[in-house]
């Protein structure tokens, strides 16, 4: 069965969704959740709406998907055990931190890779496995072909099949934070590429906006091939748009005739595209928001309240109901394996007309304000009984109420949270202590092999070359050379297969170290026995995170560039950790160019403009099929490096310096020299909100 899995920003929303036919819905708690602009359910609203989803056998996961600080670390125990304590069915979560504590606290409880891990690949999903998830969301870039092959492992595959659909893979964009301090991995995105970006200076291009997704018309196809659920993104939109969704879905998984016009008038962004999917990549997948289609959607709203104005029959009961002098009436219900009898005092004799069959049938089948549809009655009436009408009303009320709460113990699972273990992390994690670095590494990042040859790297300990440079380079690296070069994988990749071979054909090179930018290469890695370094692409931002990478062989890492300085030397690391401390920093990967949509290859000149005139390099891997949206300004702080006390590495990310100005930063940074043109100190010392 192929589960609708439906987003529910608040209680009215889920009420929408439950009620149009959803199979489970996903929920954010006022913590932790990466839609914090939406309403979001408080305790009591979580508590309430495990209730409403197990009564009528709707699985319900909660959203526990942004990245985690330190600091937070009790209070995400909380919310944990809460969790548990009400039957939440699963949670979603990005952080490896959360993978750790669950192992440790509450190990029963299902855990669902969220598409902020940005996993899109065989690897990724096997590796996902292996850290304990159940199900893996894999990213929305993923085509048809890589789909099918991901649902032929043994692990749940879920995909998006309608909804927004932003310009950067889910869990890789920073834009927002670096404009704002409003970050997306922090469930705060202000949304910054809808705003006007050109290739052309042209305020009127939206070059980062594209039209929401809907895979709709291929649900049945996702079926056929395997896709355990079916995943509607919207935790930010109206009820009306939440019902109209979960029920043309389930139209078009029926075989039934739906309606995309109704879809569109509800939200768009010009119409909907399926160009990951289909591998139509291009400028048809671009669109905004209209004002017609705002418009149409105040023309629409009102007709779809009637789709969640009634509960859903769910489910058939069945009665049986014993009506006999001097004996109390019982009244017996079944539904949903469930069973519950309930009674009342024993009838009076009947003074005028007697109780019978067709009396009783038609007041017990009353059903309209429940889950409920009249199955088969029996019943046992004795000759001359009277029952009044409320009575036998109160009966059936009693009997589905009773039955509705049979069916949510029958459908909640509480699991296990052990306190004492959650005691022992808080506990352990205190007495950790933070490690003091006196003389941290220099470490430099090139964007092209041919810049090694005059670049002095006498007092630089690693240099980070992409893969994509390196593997039919014509270049002759010594050994001594060698040891410093730490390749860097594609971070995204359309042919994993592809991608391994290249590395093993490094590898018999006599190149060892490697720099994973994606979950997935931690398993290639590791099972090709090299040592590996993780970059700035997984999110690294807790201790527990650090913790759990040395569990698969990393040796150092790069911590996120969201932390502030502060919170980055809070960290108690068990490998050597370090920053990116200069250079123009990723702030969007992206399937999809931005540029090639509006003025074509031969028009590219490398940089967006945003409506503001600032000016954003756009650095293609024509090889691996992805773009990286660079900032507009240069990160520098070889004047505050002494902030930083526990980094044990600085890493200087260079993209198009030439190598004379690759020099001068280098001298600049081991005499912590100042910057005199304009620059950014990055998040470090403002940090995200």
């Amino acid at each position: 069965m192929l589960e609708i899995l439906a987003p529910c920003g608040g209680y009215e929303a889920l009420i929408a969704a439950v009620r149009a036919g959803a199979d489970a819905v996903y929920v954010g708690s006022k913590a932790f959740s990466a839609r914090q602009n939406a309403k979001n359910f408080n305790r009591d609203e979580l508590k309430a709406a495990v209730s409403e989803c197990h009564k009528h056998g709707v699985k319900i996961y909660q959203a526990i998907n942004t990245i985690i600080l330190d600091y937070q670390l009790s209070e995400l125990l909380n919310e944990l055990e809460f969790a548990c304590k009400v039957g939440i069915d699963a949670l979603i979560t990005q952080d490896l931190c959360l993978t750790e504590l669950i192992k440790k606290v509450c190990p029963e409880m299902p855990v669902h890779a969220s598409t902020q891990m940005t996993i899109h690949t065989k690897n990724g999903v096997i590796f996902a496995s292996e850290l304990g998830f159940c199900r893996t969301v894999v990213s929305r870039e993923v085509s048809k072909e890589v789909l099918s092959e991901l649902c032929k492992l043994d692990t749940e595959i879920e995909a998006f099949i309608h909804g927004a659909l932003c310009m950067s893979v889910s869990g890789e964009c920073y834009l927002s934070a670096m404009i704002g301090s409003r970050s997306a991995n922090r469930g705060l995105c202000a949304g910054a590429c809808r705003l006007p970006f050109s290739a052309d200076k042209n305020k009127n291009n939206y070059a980062l906006s594209l039209k929401d997704m809907s895979y709709i018309s291929h649900i049945k196809e996702l079926k056929d091939m395997g896709v355990s659920s079916v995943k509607i993104e919207g935790r930010m939109k109206r009820p009306e748009y939440t019902a109209a969704t979960v029920y043309e879905c389930k139209k078009a998984l029926d075989g039934k005739s739906y309606d995309m016009g109704l879809l569109r008038s509800v939200f768009s962004r010009s119409g909907f595209t399926d160009g990951y999917y289909t591998g139509r990549i291009g400028k048809n997948m671009f669109g905004t928001r209209q004002k017609e289609d705002v418009i149409s959607a105040n023309s629409v709203l009102p007709d779809i309240k009637n789709l969640y104005k009634d509960e859903l029959k769910k489910y058939k009961i069945d009665f049986d109901i014993t009506i006999e002098l001097n004996k109390p009436i019982t009244l017996t219900a079944k539904a949903n394996q469930c069973k519950v009898k309930v009674t009342e005092k024993a009838p009076q004799p009947a003074i005028n007309r007697a109780a019978d069959a067709e009396y009783v049938a038609r007041q017990l089948s009353k059903l309209g304000g429940s889950q409920y549809e009249l199955g088969s009655l029996n019943s046992i009436i004795g000759n001359g009984v009277m029952v009044p009408v409320s009575l036998l009303n109160k009966l059936r009320r009693d009997a589905v109420s009773a039955l509705d709460e049979a069916i949510i113990k029958k459908n909640t699972k509480i699991k296990s949270f052990d306190k004492e273990k959650a005691a022992e992390v808080i506990s352990d994690l205190k007495l950790s202590s933070v490690g003091f670095v006196a003389i941290p590494e220099l470490r430099i990042s090139l964007s092209k092999i041919d810049l090694i040859k005059n670049i002095d790297l006498s007092d630089i300990s690693l240099v980070t070359i992409p893969i994509s440079e390196i593997i039919d380079a014509d270049y002759e690296f010594d050994k001594k050379l060698k040891e410093k070069i730490c390749i860097s994988l594609p971070r995204y990749m359309h042919n994993e297969k592809k991608v391994t071979d290249e590395i093993q054909c490094l590898k018999d090179k006599g190149f060892y170290k490697f720099e994973a930018t994606n979950l997935a290469h931690l398993k290639t890695l590791n099972d090709l026995n090299l040592e590996i370094h993780t970059g700035f692409g997984l999110n690294i931002t807790n201790s527990l995170a650090l913790t759990t990478l040395t569990e698969y062989n990393v040796k150092d890492a790069i911590v996120s560039f969201e932390l502030k300085a502060s919170e980055i030397n809070r960290l108690k690391s068990p490998m050597n950790m370090g920053i990116i401390s200069y250079g123009r920093l990723p702030l969007m990967l992206c399937v999809n160019c931005p540029i090639k949509s509006e003025v074509g290859c031969k028009g590219c000149k490398s940089y967006l403009y945003d409506r503001t005139g600032r000016r954003f390099k756009v650095r293609c891997n024509k090889r691996y099929g992805y773009y990286e949206l660079l900032n507009s300004d240069i990160l520098y702080l070889a004047d505050k490096l002494n902030e930083f006390k526990n980094v044990s590495f600085h890493t200087l990310y260079f993209n198009d310096e030439t190598s004379d100005e690759i020099n001068n930063i280098i001298k600049a940074y081991k005499n912590n020299s100042s910057y005199s043109s304009e620059f950014t100190r990055g998040l470090y010392f403002r940090g995200i909100i």
